[in-house]
């Protein structure tokens, strides 16, 4: 049988990145998670973590913590049918999934919202671009996903969730500075953007297919969505912005949407871990029901986003 105290240390040092962080959230000494895990070590055989700035699990340690958060899942669902477990509990259950960051600004608190309502469990969100999300799952890291992968992962279950429509916007003051004699593809090919990360082609994708040409201009990097709307606003920089973040203020003229008016969509879907457990279950439910009525279908073109 496995020792699950050093496999819980394991999977917290792998959580929290180092080691004190990870005693901190067991609640124990950072010499008791160092000996738990050195012991476990020992007896697998086996590298588990590598030490570093942040502590990252190997290949082998990735599948045990993986196997962890599978098995707290479980006792979670045991716990709802025996009550009197609940003292010998850790806490609520915690469910680990990735979500991209346009999607946690937008349509999925409310889908968080909904599941915590229904089942006082609680939710471990890793951020990721969608187009990485997946990696995150087929890694062991997480148990569900919000995806821009339609491709099943291995021993997941998938669901398609509809789409995110960006819109090209810029502020007027920004208009007036960079395009004084009126709009002009040429002048939006060296202007100033904004991107999310080096990951985000969704700025590239739309000059292409909106006007056939590649951004060349100097790059205001911004990892946060709220972040880049602010900027966007301030006038620092073009930028593709959810619809539903940018409507309002197209509406009040404090961002305009740049010609052509050519709209990008990125279609999600939504995978995780085939484990019958039923707080994954109720989690799949308030997903795909806030989504239905969030999202968009999937009529625009195709793009990689964030």
């Amino acid at each position: 049988m496995l020792d699950y105290a050093s496999l819980a240390a394991v999977a917290a040092v792998a959580r929290e990145g180092a080691f004190d962080k990870a005693a901190a959230a067991l609640g124990v000494t950072p010499s008791a998670v160092s000996q738990r895990v050195k012991g476990l070590e020992e007896r697998l055989g086996a590298v588990l973590l590598t030490r570093g700035q942040p502590c990252r699990p190997t290949a082998i340690g990735a599948r045990l913590c993986a196997h962890v958060e599978q098995v707290r899942l479980l006792e979670g669902d045991l716990v709802a049918d025996l009550p009197r477990l609940t003292d010998l509990a850790e806490g609520p259950a915690v469910v680990r999934i990735a979500v991209n960051a346009d999607s946690v600004s937008t349509w999925f608190p409310l889908a968080a919202a909904r599941f915590a309502e229904e089942t006082g469990a609680m939710l471990d969100i890793v951020m990721d671009d969608e187009a990485h999300t997946a990696e995150r799952l087929r890694d062991g890291e997480v148990l569900a996903a919000v995806t821009a992968d339609p491709a099943p992962v291995v021993g997941c279950k998938t669901y398609p969730l509809g789409a995110i429509e960006y819109v090209a916007t810029a502020s007027p003051v920004f208009m007036a500075r960079v395009f004084p004699g009126g709009f002009g593809a040429e002048r939006l090919r060296h202007a100033p953007l904004l991107r999310f990360d080096r990951r985000d082609g969704l700025q590239a994708r739309w000059a292409q297919e909106a006007l056939g040409i590649r951004p060349e201009g100097p790059v205001h990097w911004t990892p946060a969505t709220q972040g880049m709307l602010d900027m966007n606003l301030a006038g620092l920089g073009w930028a593709m912005t959810p619809r539903t973040l940018a409507q309002p203020h197209l509406a009040s003229g404090r961002l305009v949407e740049l010609p052509p008016g050519h709209a990008i969509a990125v279609t999600l879907y939504w995978q995780r871990s085939r484990l019958s457990a039923r707080l994954l279950d109720r989690l799949t439910a308030a997903v795909r029901t806030t989504a239905g009525e969030a999202l968009a279908e999937a009529t625009c073109s195709s793009a990689p986003g964030r």
